[in-house]
Order: structure tokens, then C-alpha cells, then sequence
């Protein structure tokens, strides 16, 4: 498969420079949407630099109702140029619980009402007016801004960006002009294949070009040059809509969070809904858009009319979902409910588990969240959630017990004194299977973070890496603590096995309480005093099990050797609980890493705003 994406490849690439060597028009119309997308690009790499972690303080207030959400999704495609890009932040940002399904339907509606927005411009600017002499300064000023600073850099960003798009659209222009042959006035629209054809070619481009902005720019080009009838570029338009909704669509439905998925599926079902409408009153808006442009003149401009038209459709479709935000938002939660969290993430183990399990990877940690600082911060406390889950699972399976233990306040006597059943509970195992993935896949998605955070963000970053290797480390200590525990619970009875079976009900009991401390919503001073009180317990614990173990060395239950194991395995006991202990603390030191405290929740809880 990967050898054939590179044949594809290198056809494509073979394909392009053959048809620029027998087409001039053809290479300048490439040529000038290459700089259009790369124009973009610059301008949504300059607006996330610039604004950094303060882009989720904008989100927390531009979203607390549904109309702020209709504005912000406005604004925002406005700002970028790109209602695909608004789409995407939106899923990242309602994938990690930055905002609730409701408000991202409405971010979603004023997105589809913002990308009119570029169209309206090019229109006004007319075929006539070259955008080149307003680039070329803009050139200049935004390759001197990235000489002070990092700031400074990002808005020079946004600057080249905006001169790149400006040059662009002429390029393309004059592509359209000398590319003379490209003539589909004669391929009529008005009968039903005729629009869908065309309905076809708006969203193919738009799914190719991952731009709805880019398709109506190209439309645009080709109406005023006369290579296109207006009704053909009405039905481009309403194809373009359906076609942005696929890139959404598609991201969505990768990632395993459902109320990505419910968002993903509710602007298909908006674009798809609005478009097939559109489609169908096609004949009677454009009579009202003829009808509302003749009064204004307008009635020869079908630059005007297609953005008037665009416009129209697309509020047709809000003002036709505005209404049913609540009751949308309730059925897709029952379309696509949430996946029941298994009790247990290690299956292998079980008895009835007959399929080869895969190697675990990490769960919630997307390329599209790091478009955002707060995103990709949710995802981090979500994976960590995950990671602690399993952390937890495997410490459990290396004191030869199975999970549930976890979850009971008092342990199963019967099973702390049983000899060790050795099928599958190898630490070394469950570690390379189910920790170590996860945790390489946290480092390298952390480690691709690029954008500008302030100091709370940054001491929050640290924080996460700093759990990260506590459990981590709480897991490698427990693989040690395994070795001699298996041996000397194989072994008859004797003060060394009653000793380690000791030690295997206090650690038992201390993995009980620590998971139960990091599931509790009590206020934070008495969160604290019972952390305090576990302290007392381990520190107790290690006293008084020291102190046994060289009273039975002086009455000679014990040896040296198994004094010495013993100590050693106590050290990696204390260690353990170190470890997890500090993964809670840290949770309680940082204000934007308490709930981190909730690792060991079925939930796995995140950052929430309020």
C-alpha cells in the first residue's frame, strides 16, 4: 500500500509537469491557487501563533450562549478564511470538553455563514480590480516584522498571509484570461443533470482542495471571465457546501470521542440538509436573487448574484436549524451514545478472552488538538487519565492479583494467601504491551506542541510530563517488587512468605486508597488531610514492618539473604506509593491540573471551563 501512494504519486507529480510543459494558462491558474492555499496557510499559522493560549479565554467567552456561539464561529471563519479549519478547531475543542455539544452546533452554524464572507469580498473587488500593487508592500512589511520577535513574527505572518491571497486571486484571474479553451457555457444547467454535474465538480473540488473558500474563488475567476454561466456556478456553490462538510466528516469519525463524532455528523447533516434544500429551490432563489439585484442595479453583476445567493442559502439553512439546536443536540446523543468504559483495560487476562489483544496506544491524543493550547491540554489530562487506569491495572497484576481487588475496601484474604498463578501476570509484559506505548505516544505528542503558551501553561506542561513519569516509574518499581514476591509466595509457609504477603496486602490497600482519593470530589482541605493520612499509614507501615522484620531476624525466622530481600522490596513498595502520591499532589498544586486527581475515575475526567 505504501508503495502504491507513492506510484500515485510520482504519476500525479509526472502528470502536472506534463500538462504545464502544453498548457500556459493551466500552469498560471495552478500556480495562483497554489499561492491562494499557501496564503491561508500563512494566515492560520500567523492567527494561532499570535493569539496563543489566550484563543480558549476568547472560547470560554464567546460561547457561553448559543448566539455567542453563532458570532464566534462567524468571527472566526472571517478571521481565517476557512469555515473547514473553524469546523476542525470546533471538534478539537468539544473533543476535550472546552465546550458542550449545543454551542459547537452553533459555532458550526455561524462558521457556514462566515465563509460567505470572502465571496462577498472578491465579489465586490470585481474581475476589473488587481489586488498586486496592495501585495507588494504587504510583502515587505511582513518579512521586516519577523525580525522583532516572536509576536512580531506572527503578525508579519498574518500579513504575508493576507499579501500571498491577494496574489493569488490575481493569478488565478489571469489564468482564467489566457486559459481561452475552458468554455462549459454550453453544458446547460438548467436541466436536473446539468446542476448536478456541477453540484458534483463543487464539492470534488472542495474535498480535493480541503477549501470551500478556494472552489467559490476558482468559480468566481471562471464567471467573470465568461467560462461559466451563473446558474452553473449557483449549482458549484451549493456542491462546494456539502463538500467541506466531508473533511469534517472524515476527522471526526477517526477519532474514538464521541461528541467529535456527534459534532462531525451534525454539520453533515446542516451542509447536506442545506445544500439538497438549496438544490431543490434552485430555480425559485435565483428568481430572488435576480429579484433583489435589479433594484440595486446589480442585475448584469453575477459576481454580486453568486455571492448573494451563497449568502441566502446559507442563512436559509440556520434560520431552518436555529430552532432545533436543543433537540438536534439530544438526538445525536442518542445516535451516538457513549462507549461503555470497560471495568478492565487489560483483557488478556481474562478467561474468555480468545482474540490476540493489540498493543495499547493512546486514546485521546489528536493531531487537530494541538491547534490549541487548551485542546491539546485537555487531550494530555485525558491520556493521562488513561495512562493511570493502566498503571493501576499492571501494579495490581504484579502482586499477582486480579483488578477488582482495586475496587474493594477490604481484601480477599483468601486470594492474598493463595500461591501465585504465573499465566500472564509477567510485568515486563503488561509494561512493553501497555505503558510503554502510551507513554511514548504522550511524549511525542507533547514534544509537538509549537505554539506560544504563557507561564501557567508552561509550568502546566511540565506538570504532565512530570506525572507521566511517576506512573511511569510506579510501574517499573512494581516489575522489580514482582521477581522476589512470585518466589517467595511459591514457596511453603514460612515468616519470609507470611512477610511478603504482608507486604502485598499493605500495597493492595494503599493502591485502594489512593484510587478512591483520585476519584473523590470532597473540598480541598479535606482532600488534603486524608492524603496526609495516608502518609501517616505508609510511614507507619514501613516502621513497624522494619521493626518485625529484624525482631525476626534476632529469633531467627530470618536470614540475612531474606532480611535483604525483604528491605529492598519494601523500598520499592514505598517507592510505588511515592510515586502515585505525587501524580496527586501535583494534580492539587496546579490550578489547571486538579483534575488530573481523577485518573483512576472509569470517566476519566478533564479540564472543564466553567
Amino acid at each position: 500500500m505504501k508503495y502504491l501512494r507513492w506510484v500515485m504519486l510520482c504519476l500525479l507529480v509526472v502528470g502536472l509537469i506534463a500538462s504545464f510543459w502544453f498548457s500556459q494558462g493551466w500552469l498560471q491558474l495552478c500556480a495562483g491557487l497554489a499561492v491562494f492555499l499557501f496564503g491561508m496557510q500563512c494566515l492560520e499559522e500567523g492567527l494561532r501563533q499570535l493569539a496563543g493560549s489566550k484563543l480558549e479565554q476568547i472560547l470560554a467567552r464567546s460561547t457561553s450562549t448559543s448566539f455567542k456561539s453563532l458570532l464566534f464561529g462567524i468571527g472566526g471563519t472571517l478571521l481565517l478564511q476557512s469555515s473547514t479549519l473553524v469546523s476542525l478547531l470546533t471538534i478539537a475543542f468539544i473533543s476535550t470538553g472546552l465546550i458542550q455539544l449545543a454551542g459547537g452546533i452553533a459555532i458550526l452554524f455561524g462558521a457556514n455563514l462566515g465563509a460567505t464572507s470572502g465571496i462577498w469580498l472578491l465579489a465586490l473587488a470585481g474581475q476589473n480590480l488587481s489586488l498586486s500593487p496592495l501585495a507588494l508592500p504587504l510583502l515587505v512589511f511582513g518579512v521586516l516584522a519577523g525580525f522583532f520577535g516572536t509576536r512580531s513574527k506572527a503578525a508579519g505572518r498574518i500579513v504575508l498571509g493576507i499579501a500571498f491571497i491577494f496574489l493569488g486571486i490575481d493569478q488565478i484571474k489571469d489564468g482564467f484570461a489566457s486559459f481561452g479553451d475552458l468554455d462549459m457555457t454550453g453544458m446547460q444547467a438548467g436541466g436536473l443533470a446539468g446542476a448536478l454535474l456541477f453540484t458534483a465538480i463543487g464539492m470534488a473540488i472542495t474535498v480535493v482542495l480541503q477549501s470551500s473558500h478556494a472552489t467559490l474563488m476558482l468559480t468566481l475567476a471562471a464567471l467573470a471571465s465568461g467560462q461559466l454561466e451563473l446558474g452553473q456556478s449557483l449549482a458549484i456553490a451549493i456542491g462546494s457546501n456539502v463538500g467541506s462538510s466531508v473533511t469534517t466528516a472524515f476527522v471526526g469519525s477517526l477519532g474514538g470521542n464521541r461528541s467529535g463524532q456527534r459534532l462531525a455528523l451534525a454539520h453533515v447533516l446542516f451542509n447536506i440538509t442545506t445544500g439538497t434544500l438549496a438544490f431543490c429551490l434552485l430555480g425559485p432563489l435565483t428568481w430572488l436573487v435576480h429579484a433583489l439585484a435589479e433594484p440595486l442595479g446589480l442585475g448584469d453583476n453575477s459576481l454580486i448574484q453568486l455571492a448573494m445567493f451563497h449568502t441566502l442559502f446559507n442563512a436559509m439553512g440556520v434560520a431552518l436549524f436555529w430552532p432545533l439546536q436543543e433537540r438536534l443536540a439530544r438526538v445525536l446523543i442518542r445516535w451516538l451514545p457513549e462507549c461503555a468504559e470497560p471495568q478492565v483495560l487489560i483483557t488478556e487476562l481474562l478467561p474468555e478472552q480468545v482474540v490476540e489483544p493489540q498493543r495499547t496506544q493512546a486514546r485521546y491524543l489528536s493531531e487537530r488538538a494541538l491547534d490549541s493550547v487548551e485542546a491539546a491540554s485537555g487531550a494530555v489530562v485525558q491520556e493521562l487519565g488513561h495512562l493511570g487506569r493502566l498503571s493501576l491495572e499492571v501494579i495490581c497484576h504484579a502482586l499477582y492479583l486480579p483488578v477488582d481487588q482495586l475496587a474493594r475496601s477490604r481484601a480477599d484474604e483468601q486470594l492474598l494467601q493463595a500461591k501465585p498463578s504465573h499465566a500472564g501476570f509477567d510485568a515486563e509484559h503488561l509494561y512493553q504491551f501497555h505503558i510503554k506505548g502510551v507513554y511514548g505516544d504522550l511524549l511525542s505528542f507533547m514534544g509537538r506542541m509549537e505554539l506560544p503558551m504563557d507561564e501557567a501553561h508552561q509550568q502546566f506542561w511540565v506538570s504532565c510530563q512530570l506525572a507521566a513519569l511517576q506512573l511511569v516509574d510506579a510501574v517499573k518499581d512494581a516489575k522489580h517488587l514482582q521477581k522476589n514476591l512470585g518466589h517467595y509466595l511459591d514457596a511453603p509457609p514460612s515468616a519470609v512468605r507470611d512477610a511478603y504477603v504482608e507486604l502485598r496486602r499493605h500495597l493492595l490497600t494503599t493502591l485502594h486508597e489512593v484510587r478512591e482519593l483520585a476519584r473523590s470530589d470532597l473540598p480541598e482541605d479535606v482532600w488534603q488531610s486524608r492524603l496526609r493520612w495516608l502518609d501517616e499509614q505508609a510511614a507507619g507501615f514501613d516502621a513497624g514492618f522494619r521493626q518485625r522484620l529484624f525482631a525476626d531476624v534476632r529469633s531467627g525466622r530470618l536470614d540475612g539473604l531474606q532480611t535483604s530481600s525483604l528491605m529492598n522490596d519494601l523500598g520499592y513498595a514505598s517507592r510505588i506509593f511515592q510515586s502515585l502520591r505525587n501524580v496527586l499532589m501535583l494534580g492539587s498544586e496546579q490550578a489547571l491540573f486538579r483534575e488530573l486527581r481523577q485518573f483512576g475515575d472509569e470517566q476519566e475526567s478533564l479540564i472543564k471551563l466553567s
